[in-house]
């Protein structure tokens, strides 16, 4: 799948896309879902609640692991998306599109720039791959951390 090129990934594999409004859209990306595997539930937080950039703000939950939600971008949640805890697999299907989790307005709009564009966000999946490669077998190594 091609990742949108209009947003910006942080290393804990949401996204964030700015909307017209001054809004911002924040989900999973398609990497993301893919490690998690089977989807079984997602915490999502309500309306109102203060988010804070590298903080969880819900939980999603496969058959392997449960997984923090990290707030790609500090701002006040207006709104949540109620299609993905009814059905997860749009998160499958579309996880750049219907598959969204919140929207944010933003109150450190320059935290974006902290982030990945797509090409970058490719080279640090590529590269945590690697990583993730040269660690099989090793001690230590946390199987239950998604990438």
């Amino acid at each position: 799948m091609a990742r949108p090129e209009d947003i910006k990934y942080a290393e804990t594999h949401e996204w964030v896309r700015p909307t017209k409004k001054g809004e911002a859209t924040v989900g999973i990306t398609d990497y993301a879902v893919k490690q998690l595997s089977d989807l079984v539930h997602i915490e999502l937080p309500k309306v109102g609640t203060a988010v804070e950039q590298g903080n969880p703000f819900g939980e999603i939950e496969s058959v392997k692991t449960v997984a923090d939600l990290v707030s790609p971008i500090t701002g006040k949640i207006v709104e949540v998306n109620p299609k993905v805890a009814e059905d997860l697999d749009i998160l499958k299907a579309q996880p750049y599109g219907d598959g969204w989790l919140i929207k944010i307005k933003p109150t450190e709009p320059n935290e974006l720039n902290s982030l990945m564009n797509s090409k970058e966000y490719d080279e640090f999946i590529e590269s945590s791959e690697e990583d993730e490669e040269e660690t099989e077998g090793e001690e230590g190594v946390d199987e239950d951390e998604l990438v």
